[in-house]
């Protein structure tokens, strides 16, 4: 006589919640150690005798060599699996985090700088490729949507940690120290607590293994098909999107703070605190866009709904938003209008990231390093035109060319379709 299957037995575990929860931190990670240059950048370029437009030039060495090696981070993470590679990288940017604390020139920022983009470059790739084995297809907007608040959130509270907390105590030195032990730590968790797979896992069960496994088709491991990847115009179409949408992004995360303090003049307590508000606002979107599209794809089963006008929503809101953020003179209401077009900039990134997981499957790494790279040769570009804008036309027009630039990334998304899949 068969036995009755208990309700234990029948429930499936949550590991899947927990590799989630661990990627979110590492996504924190990731913004936290980028936005401890972005608070201190007036105190360093005191302290070590750097021009606006040398330091320019550093944020512009790390965004290139971030996204040069987008493609050999997300080929790391399909070779060797998330668990190993993940462990790698994060490591190795932390350790260049700490290094940041020695720099003593303009020179020696750059070097190290490169070198830190060097690591985090695979961050994002190799993330997502372990999302794809881990989250069911009707997961994977609000999954990238919470990790990418995660970094966003990680942004937020890095600027009062640094101006508030640690630089007038222990010098802007020390902040750097301390978040590179923070990498190595998440590292080490990470890599004695994750596998490549659920079916690795001796913490999963098997219903929680039936349930990931439904809603995913697997394929033998292979070489990276390089070539239908990068001939598939539809993730070219992607890419560019995702240009102007981290052109955008950069522009916050690098210049806000100083555009508070050089245009809006704020002392460095008060940028600590308003430079946090639009990274808040963008978490909420960041959850808001992903979650919502995952609730149009569950109800209409259609894709191209659930993924292009979603997110074509949030870069018209953008836009309408920078508008009277740039014009208005009152630096209170200013910063609240960045909060509402960071926050439609951000309705859009997880369903962006989600895109990659729909049309690259189980090489959705990288898929996405190659849509990562070319958003970050944005972000490179914006350090050069942002620092060269601000100096000779002043703060308020880099900021409103990000609101063009938004009209652009809404007309582009009207070409991505996301069941083209590279595969078949």
């Amino acid at each position: 006589m068969a036995q009755p299957v208990t309700a234990s037995a029948s429930r499936p575990t949550h590991v899947r919640y927990v590799v989630l929860g661990l990627t979110v931190i590492a996504y924190m990670i990731t913004y936290m150690d980028r936005q401890i240059l972005a608070t201190a950048r007036p105190v360093i370029m005191k302290d070590l005798g750097i021009t606006l437009a040398t330091m320019g030039w550093v944020t512009f060495g790390f965004r290139m060599a971030y996204a040069l090696f987008q493609i050999p981070g997300g080929w790391l993470g399909d070779t060797i699996g998330a668990r190993r590679a993940l462990a790698i990288v994060v490591t190795w940017w932390s350790a260049f985090t700490a290094l940041t604390a020695l720099a003593w020139s303009a020179t020696s920022m750059i070097v190290i700088q490169v070198f830190f983009g060097l690591g985090e470059a695979g961050a994002f790739p190799i993330a997502t490729r372990s999302l794809s084995r881990w989250m069911r297809p009707t997961e994977r907007g609000f999954a990238q949507g919470i990790t990418h608040a995660g970094s966003r959130l990680g942004g937020a509270i890095t600027p009062p940690i640094v101006a508030l907390a640690i630089m007038p105590f222990f010098g802007w030195r020390a902040a750097f120290y301390a978040f590179g032990v923070l990498g190595v730590v998440w590292a080490t968790v990470w890599f004695f607590y994750y596998r490549d797979t659920p079916e690795k896992h001796g913490g999963v069960n098997a219903a929680e293994r039936e349930l990931i496994a439904g809603g995913i088709q697997r394929k033998v491991s292979g070489p990276v098909p390089w070539r239908k990847i990068l001939s598939h115009g539809n993730l070219w179409v992607l890419a560019v999107m995702y240009f102007f949408y981290n052109y955008n992004l950069n522009v916050y995360q690098d210049w806000f703070p100083i555009y508070l303090q050089e245009s809006r003049g704020m002392t460095l307590k008060q940028m600590g605190f308003y430079a946090s508000l639009p990274l808040l606002a963008g978490v909420v979107g960041d959850l808001g866009g992903g979650w919502f599209s995952d609730i149009v794809l569950r109800r209409t089963g259609n894709v191209n709904l659930a993924r292009r006008w979603v997110a074509i929503a949030g870069f018209l809101l953008s836009a309408a938003a920078t508008v009277p953020a740039v014009l208005t003179h009152d630096p209170k209401i200013s910063v609240a209008c960045y909060c509402v077009a960071f926050f439609g900039l951000e309705w859009t990134v997880g369903i962006s990231w989600a895109v990659p997981l729909d049309i690259g499957g189980d090489y959705a790494g990288s898929v996405s390093a190659v849509m990562n790279m070319l958003g970050n040769v944005g972000g490179a570009v914006a350090a050069a035109v942002v620092t060269y804008t601000a100096a000779h036309y002043g703060w308020n027009v880099p900021f409103l060319m990000t609101a063009g630039l938004c009209l652009i990334a809404a007309a582009l998304y009207l070409k991505i379709d996301a069941t083209r899949r590279i595969l078949g």
